[in-house]
């Protein structure tokens, strides 16, 4: 008899977001009159900019021509969207990445779970804490984490790194040597941020003690202070430690359209074996590429055109993390993230807990946020609202909060 892979057995609950999903449809069918605000999922609400729109539609005509029609995509990626990636989001910033290290992808969720295959099962990871669940799921399912302690709410095979008020939502280096670190900057889900002198330190730690950061970049886009830094390449050697994940869907809109890539420098290399040929292996094996149609949408965000329609629709975005930044604080709420990223990392009043929160934000004011448990035993106590709604959702949703 078949046998299924009981890794996912060990998985407690449902993924975050489905739960959320489940328990808001179940208000709005019990209360049908009530408007429900979403600021929980990360999920943008602005349309694609006019610049991407065009690049679509020229892209779509072309596939209606034989001479213009494209099948399979290169397993890298078309080499016109690798280019633009490499210059304007590496080369422009004094990072040295060629556009042959450059994988493109249907989206960084994906790579932040696939990219763990091309690692043994004996690699201890260190997370964030609170950290996104895909980094520490996928490696559930892998059968890496250990075993699960429900009342700590942590995997004995896993190294957290807490990231609390007391630090500046900021991990510190780890006092167990971790095989794979996982980073995420700005980060999802405080919104915090470090220098690129505090990230360089984390470069020469994963140098000196033979580890291999995986650095997730998704909400680069966002950064408006100086000295942080948009790629890790910023930092010197990060090339022989450091694999490098990249989201089309917050800087763009594309979480309907799905776009990303990851880079895996060709000078990382686990002893005498390349870590960008394993990638490589494993990419032209399991995926044929994103269509030529949102490959040419992606060439779109680096045009002139873009990068201004872009620039704008963020700052759209980043405007709503101010209004909620500044709302919640003038409410008496203790609140952090919004200045480099489009999420707002709040503490729970009155002693509730994150799902406390969660059910008393949703009943008395229609407003769904996410609650920071979700995120690992650190966001206990904690909750996280996203800047992505509508300008006009995001000063109704303070409005009822103040109210409360």
């Amino acid at each position: 008899m078949y046998k299924v892979n009981e890794n996912y057995l060990k998985l407690p609950g449902s993924y975050l977001f489905s739960t959320i999903g489940k328990k808001v449809a179940a208000y709005s069918a019990e209360h049908p009159e009530k408007t429900i605000i979403r600021l929980g999922i990360g999920d943008v609400t602005q349309p694609l900019a006019p610049a991407i729109i065009e690049a679509l539609h020229k892209a779509v005509d072309e596939m209606g021509h034989a001479e213009t029609f494209h099948g399979y995509a290169p397993d890298l990626g078309y080499e016109f969207l690798r280019n633009a990636i490499a210059k304007n989001d590496y080369q422009d910033r004094g990072a040295d990445i060629q556009p042959d290290e450059i994988f493109v992808s249907d989206g960084a969720k994906c790579d932040s779970g696939n990219i763990q295959e091309i690692f043994g099962l004996d690699n201890k990871i260190a997370v964030c804490d609170p950290v996104y669940p895909v980094y520490v799921d996928t490696n559930v399912m892998a059968g890496r984490t250990g075993t699960y302690d429900p009342k700590t709410e942590m995997w004995s095979n896993v190294i957290y790194m807490p990231c609390t008020a007391d630090n500046g939502f900021a991990p510190e280096l780890p006092k167990e040597t971790p095989d794979i670190i996982y980073l995420c900057f700005p980060n999802n889900p405080t919104g915090s941020t470090i220098t690129k002198d505090q990230l360089q330190v984390w470069v020469d730690y994963a140098n000196k003690v033979g580890a291999v950061i995986i650095y997730d970049a998704a909400y680069e886009a966002y950064i408006s202070e100086e000295n942080v830094p948009h790629s890790i390449y910023e930092c010197e050697g990060a090339k022989t430690c450091a694999i490098e994940l990249h989201s089309f869907s917050k800087n763009a809109g594309f979480t309907g359209v799905r776009l990303g890539y990851t880079v895996i420098p060709k000078e990382l290399k686990c002893g005498d074996v390349s870590l960008h040929a394993l990638w490589a292996r494993r990419h032209g094996t399991k995926y044929n590429g994103a269509p030529y149609i949102v490959q040419r949408a992606g060439e779109a965000v680096y045009s002139e055109a873009g990068k201004a329609q872009l620039k704008e629709q963020v700052g759209y975005y980043m405007n709503n993390a101010k209004t909620i930044l500044k709302g919640l604080q003038d409410a008496g709420y203790t609140v952090s993230g919004g200045v480099n990223a489009p999420y707002i990392w709040l503490k729970t009043p009155d002693k509730m807990n994150s799902w406390e929160f969660f059910d008393y934000l949703l009943e008395n004011a229609g407003v769904v946020g996410t609650p920071g448990s979700g995120f690992g035993p650190s966001g206990e106590g904690y909750f996280r609202l996203t800047a992505f709604g509508s300008y006009e959702n995001t000063v109704k949703a303070l409005e009822r909060i103040k109210a409360l």
